[in-house]
């Protein structure tokens, strides 16, 4: 890989979590749970799909460092969200997953010698992938979703006006001077 590039997607690899809980500082968690549509994920589910594909991702790039060669399962992502109760987890919890997960791993990527960003593994599909491939992907995975968590909070925001703020109050009662009105 070549190095400037290397180290543009570490960085961006890196930076995931916080670019993340940027976005959903955006959004009211009383819309984490919006769907826009049955067969899109809600706020909620993009959070936990995003831990566990961190905790798959932390033990396949540990696969392409110390054991090149030696394939690494794949799984699929709809079938977990269908299946592992997301709605039921706690989103808190999925995003210090997220964080510390990514962390050891951006630590570990951040040394890597030239050599080893050549080191492929086989995928299930008996496709050939390097650990540059896979790099690129897991950057690219968090601003992906970043993406739907952001169209879905432009669809929620079409049906769900933001409440007015509340009227200013006088120079006066702003200031605790507070005037009697007899009349």
């Amino acid at each position: 890989m070549e190095n400037h590039t290397c180290q543009q997607m570490i960085d961006l690899f890196g930076r995931g979590p916080g670019l993340l809980s940027q976005e959903l500082r955006r959004c009211p968690k009383k819309m984490w749970l919006y769907r826009p549509a049955p067969r899109r994920w809600s706020i909620h589910e993009i959070i936990l799909h995003l831990a566990d594909s961190e905790a798959y991702s932390y033990v396949c790039c540990r696969q392409f460092i110390a054991e090149p060669g030696s394939g690494i399962a794949e799984y699929d992502a709809g079938a977990w969200a269908a299946s592992l109760g997301y709605f039921h987890q706690s989103t808190r919890e999925a995003l210090g997953l997220i964080s510390r997960l990514r962390k050891m791993t951006h630590q570990i990527l951040r040394f890597v010698p030239d050599t080893v960003w050549a080191h492929t593994t086989q995928t299930p599909n008996k496709r050939t992938m390097t650990l540059e491939r896979w790099l690129e992907i897991q950057a690219n995975h968090i601003p992906h979703h970043i993406e739907q968590i952001h169209q879905n909070f432009e669809d929620w925001s079409k049906t769900h006006k933001p409440r007015k703020p509340a009227a200013r109050i006088s120079g006066a009662v702003s200031k605790g001077i507070v005037v009697a009105h007899l009349g």
